[in-house]
């Protein structure tokens, strides 16, 4: 006779998994779950063998054809580190080859430098458009700003201050707007506001968050007069209604899903608005920076605007600094246009080369300042000025630098 006080609960032995080799510093897991190592990056290729035969036949590429040829570039493309080898973007490679080509080439003649500067813009514009079209994260912009201002700032120190010119105060100067930039670039870089998404598992809209939708029609704002009772444009209406000719009340079907973000299953708040870049919600959203890879929200807008406008600073005094050196006894802007006897030295070439080349940085980026002074003066965000364009509601003013959304009286 047995008693259960006695009896022993039985332990159910757990199965051991087995334990992973830790990965030299050469080694890592490519994105099939194989080990592989750094030394084998050009073995096995069949897809770019393939690739390399139908261009040599002068045979088309098929489009899938070369997405696996870059994806396995990609995933490839890594250098030693510690515990495995880590994957590097390779977006950002191009800046960093071609950028100093492309100069060191526009300071062998005048006309060399037209076409190469001219090209660059271009090739930036047509790479932005490419990846905007594909909603795809790149670095490459990052990549392009950041190393811009070390190289100029390289180009500077190694032929600029050697000519005697410039002052130790003005070169302190500028390495303190140049860390300066650096440190609001990063501050700009952080959360711009990302809003959490809910952990519970239940998708629906609850009371609350219909309660706060309705609560939405009753607060007031100031500021823009196009600006509804939400705090963004009157034009915020339905999709099918593009000119606005109907309002819905705030707590209206329509207007609860037109709030409702079905990515992050959430309810957005007032003004924000879902990124197809970042895939996620982002509070009181401006615009995506590509320059900094991330979004320009409510938590880094004035970072953003204290960046640009310290960059502009520094750009100018740098500009400044390296004009009176190379053309002297000439002003800033006569010598930006005439400046004899430039391309009689290489040094002096490629620095006036640099100086071409920050004007067209600075210029593009004063127009980026100039919209956001505009926009903030106006209580809009970005977002809202491209949304009231879209659906016809608004009209360009001066230039297109003001955007009038139809409802000013």
């Amino acid at each position: 006779m047995t008693h259960k006080g006695s009896m022993k609960p039985v332990k159910k032995k757990k199965a051991e998994e087995p334990e992973l080799e830790p990965l030299c510093c050469c080694e890592y897991i490519d994105r099939n779950g194989e080990k592989n190592h750094v030394a084998a990056c050009l073995c096995d290729c069949q897809d770019l063998d393939e690739g390399c035969d139908r261009w040599i036949t002068c045979k088309s590429l098929q489009p899938e054809t070369c997405e696996r040829i870059m994806d396995t570039i990609s995933d490839r493309l890594r250098i030693p580190w510690l515990r495995g080898a880590k994957k590097v973007n390779i977006s950002i490679i191009p800046p960093l080859v071609l950028l100093p080509v492309f100069l060191h080439v526009a300071s062998w003649h005048f006309l060399l430098g037209v076409v190469v500067l001219t090209s660059l813009p271009v090739l930036a514009l047509w790479y932005y458009y490419l990846t905007h079209r594909r909603k795809e994260q790149t670095l490459f912009f990052l990549s392009l700003g950041l190393f811009s201002l070390g190289y100029m700032y390289y180009v500077f120190l190694q032929e600029v201050v050697p000519k005697g010119r410039v002052g130790p105060v003005q070169l302190a100067v500028l390495t303190c707007g140049l860390f300066l930039i650096l440190l609001a670039l990063h501050r700009a870089k952080k959360n711009p506001g990302y809003l959490s998404i809910p952990a519970s598992s239940d998708r629906s809209l609850s009371s609350s968050q219909l309660e706060c939708l309705n609560r939405k029609g009753q607060e007031k704002t100031k500021g823009f007069p196009g600006a509804d009772t939400s705090g963004s444009l009157n034009n915020r209406t339905v999709k099918d209604d593009p000119k606005g000719s109907s309002r819905l009340p705030a707590g209206s079907p329509t207007k609860v899903k037109e709030d409702w973000c079905a990515k992050c299953q959430l309810v957005r708040p007032a003004r924000a608005w879902h990124c197809r870049i970042c895939g996620i919600c982002v509070r009181r959203m401006d615009h995506h920076c590509v320059w900094i890879n991330s979004c320009v929200g409510e938590s880094n807008h004035q970072a953003f605007i204290l960046a640009l406008l310290i960059f502009l600073l520094t750009s100018v005094y740098g500009i400044t600094l390296t004009l009176d050196t190379i053309c002297r006894d000439r002003s800033v802007f006569t010598a930006l246009f005439y400046c004899p006897g430039v391309y009689a030295n290489y040094s002096s070439a490629l620095s006036f080369t640099c100086v071409w080349y920050s004007v067209i940085i600075t210029a593009g980026m004063a127009y980026i300042f100039l919209i956001q002074l505009i926009n903030i003066s106006y209580n809009v965000t970005e977002r809202e000025v491209q949304q009231a364009l879209r659906q016809k509601t608004g009209r360009r003013l001066l230039c297109g630098l003001i955007v009038d959304t139809g409802l000013l009286g």
